[in-house]
């Protein structure tokens, strides 16, 4: 009875061992399938001031799962290349995608021209099959894809365009130096309205560029659209103050003056001009933070400060962007991401931890301090060059867990980088973002607290790297989505010549970019 008793026993053992031995092997087959059979792909367009508008696109072969992010072999493809404008291009924008993966790009230059085209958000497993070099000095692969088409132009402006922004796929929305705001339909591209900001007067004001001689620079710089579509903010040139209003009935809501002390506290001077260069809401429209040359100010639904964004070293800003955190169950709060002049994209938290304040700026102004929690450059990464604009996203994952944060940079000097952002920063323990970490590679004094040095550590990884030869001003990303299963079949000739498309133009089979 007692040998019967082992025997089962060990039976049993050995049984419940080859079981956890095939889950491993599962778990690992299922990671090496992941890494392999899932590569992500991202279509990039940058303009630049030598009127180019660049295309290209990044593919990660390995790691795409989020846990083995260190083996990414990033592969770079040009897509398009082309002069769009006249002049240099001042800014892009990037609607959601159709039902039939389609997006629409908008370009603004100095010619006061809005260029418009048509992306394909699907990438073709057929055509980065074709992907071949072809003769250039560089010897770098061109993908084209035949369904990305130029659409035309809008010429409604009467100066430089420097806002776009897509609220919607039906909407396009346009700021220029000539105090105006236009809303277009993108169905037939019509001006539905126009929204026409106050010219300041010249009372002592120093001329601009765009101002004629002995006038004070005028025109609509940035404005952001609040998440229920119902409000916008606007800061035009040559004023302190940003402007509300009202996208329901197209008029003004009220004024926003920009006091002397909350200048001083966002880092202007005194000979400084004071308007906000740029402006954004958060994700949830419950907050929003207007920047200026040297500094930010976040505020609340209220309209009152909350908050002050100021780099170390104090450097210019030249671009924002809230980063999308709803999905990561770890994190709550709002991350704010400041690019600087030195080539540094520093991280910001802009809500308390833990139901703790946040540190007093000054006893004067009374205004918090919000913490940098983390950057990405600077000479770390040889990257010293302006940073001039960038883009945050988001890989989806089979898990939440295993969802990979990507941003894309963009330098004046033309360099692209990629990098992935780590949410969750590694000191011993696991640590949320929005707690300050320092970094432990500064320098320190015998006997110094790392936490005195006040440097900020670097949460990102550098994937790859690319150089387009031109000088970037703007840029846009997306990731593109898989191809479909009817896309990979081989061609079989149906005897149409062309089909036609949700704009009802006729597109040939093989027609090209």
């Amino acid at each position: 009875m007692g040998k019967r008793k082992r025997a089962t026993d060990e039976v049993n053992h050995n049984l419940q061992s080859a079981n956890e031995t095939i889950a491993d092997g599962n778990r690992a087959l299922k990671k090496t399938k992941n890494a392999v059979e899932r590569p992500f792909t991202l279509q990039i367009i940058v303009g630049t001031y030598e009127r180019i508008l660049h295309g290209l696109t990044a593919t990660a072969v390995n790691g795409t799962d989020g846990s083995n992010v260190e083996d990414v072999a990033i592969e770079f493809a040009d897509s398009f290349l082309f002069n769009a404008h006249a002049s240099s291009i001042r800014c892009l924008a990037l609607s959601p995608p159709s039902t039939h993966d389609k997006v629409t790009l908008a370009s603004g230059g100095s010619d006061q021209t809005i260029n418009l085209y048509h992306l394909s958000a699907r990438k073709s497993v057929e055509t980065l099959r074709k992907a071949r070099p072809v003769p250039n000095f560089s010897g770098r692969k061109v993908v084209e894809n035949p369904k990305n088409k130029e659409l035309g132009s809008l010429q409604h402006h009467a100066a430089n365009v420097n806002a776009l922004q897509f609220p919607t796929r039906s909407k396009l929305l346009s700021a220029a130096d000539d105090s105006t705001v236009a809303i277009a339909r993108t169905r037939d591209w019509t001006i539905l309205s126009t929204i026409k900001v106050p010219i300041p007067k010249a009372q002592g004001r120093p001329s601009g560029d765009t101002a004629p001689p002995g006038g004070p620079p005028s025109g609509v710089t940035d404005f952001a659209i609040h998440p229920s579509m119902k409000l916008m903010i606007s800061l035009t040139k040559g004023e302190r103050c940003m402007r509300l209003w009202n996208l329901v009935t197209g008029r003004k809501a009220g004024v926003l003056n920009f006091e002397k002390t909350l200048l001083q506290a966002a880092g202007e001077s005194r000979w400084s001009r004071g308007d906000g260069s740029r402006v954004e809401w958060n994700k949830t429209g419950e907050e929003f933070v207007v920047s200026f040359e040297r500094g930010a100010v976040v505020f609340g639904l209220d309209s009152k400060p909350k908050g002050i964004i100021k780099t170390a070293p104090l450097s210019k800003i030249h671009q924002i962007h809230y980063l999308d955190t709803k999905n990561r169950d770890h994190f709550h709060g709002n991350v704010l991401a400041v690019s600087t002049e030195d080539g540094r994209l520093v991280f910001f938290s802009t809500t308390s931890v833990d139901g703790n304040s946040l540190e007093s700026l000054d006893k004067s102004s009374g205004i918090s301090l919000c913490p940098a929690v983390g950057q990405l450059g600077g000479h770390v990464h040889d990257s010293e060059n302006r940073l001039k604009d960038f883009e945050y996203l988001s890989v989806e994952g089979d898990t939440k867990s295993a969802r990979q944060s990507l941003i894309v940079t963009g330098s004046s000097d033309g360099s692209i980088r990629l990098w992935t952002v780590d949410l969750l920063i590694d000191s011993g323990h696991k640590q949320p973002l929005n707690s300050a970490v320092n970094d432990p590679n500064a320098t320190k004094t015998p006997g110094e607290d790392s936490s005195a040095t006040g440097a900020i550590r670097q949460i990102g990884r550098l994937l790859g790297k690319y150089e387009t030869g031109n000088r970037i001003t703007c840029l846009k990303a997306f990731v593109m989505s898989e191809a479909s299963d009817k896309e990979n079949e081989p061609h079989r000739p149906t005897g149409r010549v062309g089909d036609i498309d949700d704009v009802g133009e006729v597109t040939s089979d093989d027609s090209s970019t």
